[in-house]
């Protein structure tokens, strides 16, 4: 086997114009001093699959405090490995010096770091074949230590030297295969792969932090379900997310072609893309149903509360990964609302308790992970003509601006106060809801002086 290529690529390396130039310059302030300099990483792999790239990361032999004395604006960001970050034309260079790394004492990060002279040191330290080449903006060159060349060309996923060394030194590579898997729609090289399953004592180190970030990666990507297999087959999902787990080969109904589990990543495949948390609804909106199923009188299984339960079970998980309480509250939102049942009984009333309860500035996600649902059958397929008919109402009411909350009135609670000699207190907020109910069935009556009247009646009645 080849142990290493340099190949000129000419035209197949592509950095987009307005990025060129900065790049060019900042290289070229490294050879002029006397340094080597090279774009590394993942940058390189994805300007060689036509990808967009947000993050340049550099390797040089020039040393940290060398780095800072060539530019302005640096921040040491890790300099005790060798890391630190320049910036130069509005932009952020990540820039790392050649380095070999010691023994890995936590399954994260290594004991001690030494300085390498060469850049083909340096890349062996690194994960994956696909993320070990280095780019010479210089010459256009493409420096290949490790055949990573090969391994975009098949498709494939592979580890740096042996895969049992490279994830018993960091946990959090086993994530990283199969997220990286799920958004280039690579396969995972076979030793690889089960060389993730012998590592998962190491994963377990990894941090809910980390692991958290791996995921919202992961939903990030076109077909997030690629990466969740890999975690599944693995050990991975049982290890951070075990009540995904627990859901495949759990049956469902006869409106469902697959299990629970599969439809749970299919449903996430099919939301919105860009919006990781709607993607995270769809991912858990079902997980209740483990816990709920039951045989129903017709032979069939039902569900009962599925939402209620499962939107429980997605705050724990939340919380244990760390995600922020807003966060939280609007993924369980969606998951306890996405069983709504509209029907053309509904009164206007009842249309706008349903966007109060929901939060109008929900309900574009919600229809979204209802679409997702839907799609996530493998039966069915977009909006069904019910769910239409809801949002023209729903669209109706909003541009009739209609009140839909307590804060929507045409009246608040220092009117209230002025009004009945009243003082701050408990009994102000029942009569402002009583009233949004009343407004809720009766749009008209939203005027101040008729809502004085029904406070008043409101406040005698609670008087006595």
């Amino acid at each position: 086997m080849k142990t290493e290529t340099t190949m000129l690529l000419n035209k197949s390396v592509n950095i987009p114009d307005d990025f060129y130039e900065p790049l060019s310059s900042f290289v070229k302030k490294f050879y002029d001093n006397g340094y080597e300099c090279y774009l590394v990483g993942g940058s390189v792999r994805d300007l060689l699959l036509g990808l967009d790239i947000y993050d340049y990361d550099f390797a040089t032999n020039a040393r940290p405090e060398q780095v800072m004395k060539l530019f302005k604006r640096v921040i040491p960001t890790g300099v005790k490995h060798g890391t630190v970050t320049v910036l130069v034309s509005g932009l952020e260079f990540e820039v790392t010096t050649y380095r070999a790394d010691g023994k890995y004492f936590d399954g994260r990060r290594p004991e001690s770091v030494s300085f390498a002279s060469s850049l083909q040191e340096d890349v062996k330290r690194r994960d994956f074949t696909i993320n070990g080449m280095a780019y010479d903006i210089k010459t256009n060159e493409i420096i290949d230590h490790v055949n990573g060349l090969s391994d975009i060309k098949d498709g494939i996923i592979r580890t740096i030297g042996a895969p049992g060394e490279r994830f018993k030194e960091d946990g959090l590579r086993t994530y990283r295969a199969c997220r990286i898997a799920s958004r280039l729609n690579f396969a995972i090289e076979e030793d690889t792969f089960n060389s993730i399953t012998d590592a998962l004592d190491v994963a377990a180190m990894v941090s809910v932090e980390r692991i958290r970030e791996e995921l919202i990666k992961l939903l990030e990507t076109e077909k997030p379900s690629i990466g969740f297999e890999y975690m599944r087959k693995s050990g991975l999902l049982k290890l951070c997310l075990p009540e995904l787990a627990e859901a495949y080969n759990v049956e469902q109904n006869r409106f469902h072609i697959y299990d629970i589990y599969h439809h749970c990543i299919y449903s996430c495949d099919a939301a919105l893309r860009g919006n990781p948390l709607v993607r995270l609804a769809a991912l858990f909106h079902d997980i209740g149903k483990v816990q709920t199923k039951r045989m129903g009188d017709d032979g069939d299984y039902t569900f009962y509360n599925h939402e209620v339960i499962g939107a429980r079970i997605v705050r724990r998980i939340m919380k244990r990964l760390k995600f922020s309480n807003y966060e939280i509250d609007k993924v369980n939102n969606l998951v306890i609302n996405h069983m709504f049942h509209y029907t053309n009984d509904w009164t206007d009333g009842a249309v706008r308790r349903f966007m109060r309860k929901v939060g109008v500035e929900n309900l574009p996600e919600l229809f979204t992970l209802r679409e997702a649902d839907r799609s996530g059958t493998g039966t069915r397929f977009g909006i069904p003509e019910p769910i239409r008919k809801l949002q023209e109402r729903i669209d109706m009411i909003i541009e009739a601006e209609n009140a839909i909350t307590v804060t929507d009135l045409d009246i608040n609670g220092n009117i209230i106060m002025d009004a009945f000699d009243l003082k701050p207190g408990p009994i102000i907020g029942t009569i402002l809801k009583e009233l949004l109910e009343l407004v809720l069935d009766n749009p008209e009556i939203n005027d101040r002086d008729i809502l004085l009247q029904e406070a008043a009646e409101i406040y005698e009645r609670l008087k006595q």
